[in-house]
C-alpha cells in the first residue's frame, strides 16, 4: 500500500489479525458484517473504529467515507468485483489493496488483446495503474478454497469513472466472441456506428477484446455526440409542430 497518511478502511477483519498490523500504521476503520466476530472484536480492541453491518449499505451515497481513505481488504468473492467497482467509483478512495479470485484479479489487469480484456480491464485501467502483486495458493486457507487467489493493488490516477461508459461497454462485450459491430448494434443504429468506424479507422469485423481503452473512449464519445445530434433535430422537429 502507499505509504501516506490516509485513513485506512478495511472490509472484513475477522478475528484481527492484520488489523492489529494496520492498527501500528494510520488511523483505522473497520468494517464487518459477522455479528459475532463484531463482538470478538470489541473486546480484543479498543483503539478500533469499528462499524458492524454490511459495508454496501454504508456506501449508498457513493462515498464511503468523508475523508480521503485507502482500502484494504481479503474480500469474499462473490461480492468482490462490487465492492473494488464502488472503490474505483468512490472519489475518496485513493488506493485499494485486496486479496480476490485470480481469474477476477486477472479480468482487472488484462490488457487490450488479452482474451480475457473486458469491460472490467477498461474500467480499472481508466482510473487507475492495476497490478497483481502476488498469487496465494489454497493451501494458505483453512478451510481451503477450490481456486488459486491474488493481491492486486490499484493506485488511482482519477477520481471516479464515467458511469454511462461503464453501461457502454457492458454492451460492447455482451458477447465477447461476436464482432463489436454486432454487439453495438444491439443498442445503437448499425449505420451510425458503421460510419464512426470508418471515421476512427476501425475494422467492421474487429472484436471487442481488439479495441483499446482510448479507442473505445473515442467511439463512445463519438455516439454521445450523434444522440445529442439527434435529440436536438427531435426538439426542432417538435418545435415546428
Amino acid at each position: 500500500m502507499p505509504n501516506n497518511d490516509n485513513l485506512i478502511v478495511e472490509i472484513g477483519p475477522g478475528l484481527g489479525d492484520l488489523t492489529e498490523k494496520l492498527l501500528q500504521k494510520n488511523s483505522l476503520v473497520a468494517y464487518e458484517i459477522d455479528e459475532d466476530l463484531c463482538k470478538i472484536l470489541k473486546d480484543k480492541f479498543n483503539n478500533l473504529e469499528l462499524v458492524c453491518g454490511d459495508v454496501l449499505d454504508s456506501w449508498q451515497t457513493g462515498r464511503l467515507r468523508e475523508e480521503k481513505y485507502n482500502l484494504i481488504a481479503n474480500l469474499p468473492y462473490y461480492v468482490a468485483t462490487n465492492i473494488i467497482l464502488k472503490a474505483l467509483n468512490d472519489e475518496n478512495c485513493e488506493n485499494i489493496l485486496v486479496l480476490i479470485q485470480k481469474e477476477v484479479a486477472q479480468k482487472f489487469s488484462a490488457e487490450c488483446g488479452d482474451k480475457i480484456y473486458g469491460g472490467l480491464s477498461i474500467i480499472a485501467h481508466s482510473v487507475a495503474e492495476v497490478e497483481i502483486k502476488f498469487d496465494i495458493p489454497p493451501t494458505a486457507f483453512n478451510p481451503a478454497p477450490k481456486v488459486m487467489s491474488s493481491v492486486i493493488l490499484f493506485k488511482k490516477h482519477k477520481q471516479k469513472y464515467d458511469e454511462n461508459y461503464a453501461k457502454f461497454l457492458k454492451i460492447a462485450f455482451s458477447q465477447p466472441r461476436k464482432t463489436l459491430l454486432k454487439n453495438l448494434s444491439q443498442r445503437y443504429d448499425k449505420e451510425i456506428i458503421k460510419k464512426i468506424f470508418n471515421k476512427l479507422n476501425i475494422k467492421e469485423n474487429i472484436r471487442p477484446h481488439q479495441v483499446s481503452n482510448e479507442l473505445f473512449y473515442e467511439v463512445f464519445s463519438e455516439l454521445k455526440g450523434e444522440n445529442k445530434n439527434d435529440n436536438t433535430t427531435n426538439r426542432n422537429k417538435n418545435s415546428r409542430k
